[in-house]
């Protein structure tokens, strides 16, 4: 039976005017994504997102503005049962430097990929005046990408 997974994301532009993403390999594949995650029964999705944001970047987000609602079908990357219902919040943080960031795309250890069944993660900076919809893999933070750049 088909089912509905609720994503829960967040934008976080910092002082700088920077993105942040996150370069992710899970299951074998390489994603660049924005932050967040799903949402687990009996949570609402900004306390979905502040709980998200602590377990990744070990930081706490005061949850702003909704930004964006998926308004069409998408089907689960990982799950070809599963519907994507995705929500984006602008976030913001008091202290952006104690999230661990690296320059480079996808900066893994070996180790961290050697399991292709397993997965790991590493958050990056992108300049907004660099950001473009290719900065990101899956189709519907692209379809935010291209807002947030309407909208800067």
């Amino acid at each position: 039976m088909p089912l509905f997974n609720v994503r829960v994301y967040g934008l976080l532009v910092d002082q700088y005017q920077r993105l942040l993403v996150t370069d992710e390999f899970i299951r074998g594949s390489y994603i660049t994504k924005l932050p967040g995650g799903g949402l687990e029964f009996g949570e609402g999705t900004r306390d979905c997102l502040q709980r998200e944001f602590m377990e990744e970047t070990g930081i706490e987000v005061k949850v702003g503005a909704h930004f964006y609602t998926t308004d069409f079908f998408q089907i689960s990357a990982f799950n070809n049962k599963d519907q994507i219902i995705s929500i984006y919040y602008l976030v913001h943080a008091a202290d952006t430097t104690k999230i661990k960031t690296s320059e480079i795309p996808f900066n893994f250890s070996k180790e961290q990929v050697a399991d292709p069944n397993g997965e790991s993660e590493v958050f990056r900076w992108i300049p907004l005046n660099q950001l473009t919809t290719e900065s990101v893999t899956l189709p519907i933070d692209k379809v935010v990408i291209q807002q947030l750049k309407e909208n800067s």
